[in-house]
């Protein structure tokens, strides 16, 4: 079976959970990295004996690679996709696609001209759960869905961050970062496109001056509703209502409430430590490389979708349904290490070597971040925001 030849373009945190995943996959091989941190590269070029580059313009002028995997700060997503496009590489990019819709466009554009695949690698819309679930939810067994509800209560506004990972203009916060997974949860489940939004935002601790809460009402063409609440502030755990299993599916004790924020103690108030410390989370950072093994789903919060006949949520392995009938649970294969990164992975392949068109391509992309910027406007105006306002 053909292999595809697959550098990395940054080596931050993001590409510290995909790299198992691309190590573990049976038809990619990982053969060159781009960083501008030397300690990045010369850990990759020790761990990998492949070629390093400074930046993703050098790294795909290379001819070293069939395709990339862009996990760069935001506002270089759609610079460096038009960078492998313009080089006939395929792509998968991280969340979120790009911080405006112009950019989103012109990234689809520049991939459908070249002819290339590009994948919008939003994990949660790779999870096997949630797959199952919107696949049970459009085959009508069930009746017409109603209903979704939500939520997600974390520490993400307590881990190391930059700067600018702090600074809503540049992309951060949770609005950028997190909220983007609820959306594409929402499209994975739909059976109608997204008609309007409303949001109120949170700020809530002036050390942290960007979004860290949001409480938003969706509602789609078809007349099912979806309600929204993400809080990052460390204090309760909704992994306590999964089974205290985490978002990436390992299993969590329940007496580490605080923990993040904790940790980080006066880092908080010192801005380049904490950068410091956030640059030891990424793939430049001493832990060793977590190995491919087995483990639960992943998922993102509480999550539970109800249609006429029944309720559906996710398992720890699985989906479970509560109906009429009683409850029961549909089993899954056990999990890959990280198995909703596996799964963008072979999308991308089955694109690249194998021409099945992706699904989440640039356009489904733009949807996503369509969804987001509404509910970005809606908190800024306090309105609600109708979709069509918001041409993709």
């Amino acid at each position: 079976m053909t292999e595809l030849r697959l550098g990395a373009i940054g080596l931050g945190s993001a590409a510290r959970l995909m790299i198992p995943s691309l190590v573990a996959h049976p038809h990619v091989r990982l053969v060159a990295a781009a960083d501008p941190l030397p300690a990045a590269r010369e850990r990759f070029e020790r761990e990998f004996g492949g070629r390093t580059f400074t930046d993703a313009e050098a790294l795909c002028a290379s001819g070293t690679v069939d395709a990339v995997y862009i996990a760069t700060p935001h506002a270089n997503h759609a610079p460096d996709v038009r960078t492998a496009a313009r080089h006939g590489l395929h792509a998968i990019v991280e969340k979120p696609m790009a911080l405006t819709i112009d950019d989103c466009r012109t990234m689809t554009q520049a991939a459908e001209d070249a002819g290339i695949a590009l994948v919008i690698g939003h994990t949660q819309a790779f999870n096997p759960p949630h797959a199952l679930m919107g696949k049970l939810i459009r085959s009508g067994e069930f009746g017409p869905l109603r209903q979704i509800v939500n939520f997600m209560y974390g520490n993400f506004l307590y881990r190391p961050r930059r700067p600018e990972e702090l600074d809503s203009a540049q992309g951060g916060g949770i609005m950028y970062n997190q909220v983007p997974h609820q959306i594409e949860i929402l499209l994975t489940l739909a059976t109608a496109p997204l008609r309007s939004v409303r949001a109120v935002t949170g700020v809530w601790d002036p050390k942290r001056r960007t979004e860290g809460a949001l409480a938003a009402f969706v509602t789609f063409a078809d007349g099912a509703v979806a309600q929204l609440t993400y809080s990052g502030y460390d204090h309760f755990d909704s992994d306590e209502l999964h089974y205290w299993v985490g978002e990436s599916g390992d299993e969590k004790r329940g007496d580490e409430h605080g923990k993040a924020r904790a940790a980080l103690g006066s880092v908080i108030d010192r801005p380049e430590e904490e950068r410091q410390l956030r640059a030891g989370f990424g793939y430049a950072g001493r832990g060793a490389m977590r190995a491919a093994g087995t483990m639960h789903e992943g998922h993102f919060g509480f999550l539970l979708a109800s249609c006429e006949r029944a309720d559906l949520r996710p398992a720890p392995d699985g989906v479970t349904i509560y109906s009429d009938e009683g409850v029961r649970t549909i089993d899954l294969p056990t999990a890959r290490s990280y198995p909703n990164r596996g799964a963008v992975i072979d999308e991308l392949y089955e694109a690249a070597v194998n021409g099945v068109p992706p699904v989440h391509d640039g356009r489904w992309g733009t949807r996503s971040m369509t969804a987001v910027l509404a509910l970005v406007e809606s908190a800024r105006t306090g309105n609600e925001i109708f979709l069509e306002e918001v041409a993709v």
